[in-house]
């Protein structure tokens, strides 16, 4: 696997490096000693998959509050997505900034999002499906969420925005 860090502290795009024959491919997505080896965590306790009908679907910008914060690995299975993570780490050097990033069934990339990121993602097709690896259960009253286009993020999504939950439209501003 290749570990490419990200303008954002912490956080790093996982490729894998498929070992080809006449069958096709194998590669791994996920080896704990690769992961403790960038001091990443490697070892997930869930795994949950959404899937998007329409192009252009928002869902986000989620995280849920210490302790329960969550360490994610999120790759896109089918379709594509702009993926986007938020560093809402107070004492981190790139607290309140954005990155986005294309995931996609092709190129086969994981985001690794630290706890203490909001995160969220746009579908760029129709009938995408997201895989998640999650290293904590998930405590429903920890989640929370920031809204889509809160200012202060400076960053816009780009495609128009098709379909998002009544939730995801409450979030407050982080401001």
């Amino acid at each position: 696997m290749d570990f490419a860090e990200l303008p954002l502290a912490g956080a790093y795009r996982v490729t894998p490096e498929p070992v080809t024959d006449a069958r096709g491919f194998f590669a791994r997505t996920v080896c704990e000693d690769d992961f403790s080896a960038h001091g990443l965590i490697g070892r997930f306790a869930q795994s949950s998959v959404s899937y998007n009908t329409l192009r252009g679907t928002v869902r986000g910008l989620h995280y849920a509050v210490e302790p329960h914060a969550e360490t994610k690995l999120v790759r896109c299975t089918m379709g594509a997505i702009h993926d986007v993570i938020v560093d809402l780490r107070p004492d981190s050097a790139t607290y309140l900034q954005a990155f986005g990033t294309e995931l996609t069934a092709e190129n086969r990339a994981a985001l690794y999002i630290p706890a203490g990121f909001a995160h969220g993602f746009q579908t760029l097709t129709d009938a995408t499906e997201v895989l998640y690896m999650i290293d904590r259960a998930y405590v429903p009253g920890a989640a929370r969420g920031l809204r889509w286009n809160d200012p202060a993020l400076q960053f816009t999504w780009p495609e128009p925005v098709t379909v998002i939950s009544d939730r995801d439209l409450a979030f407050p501003d982080w401001t």
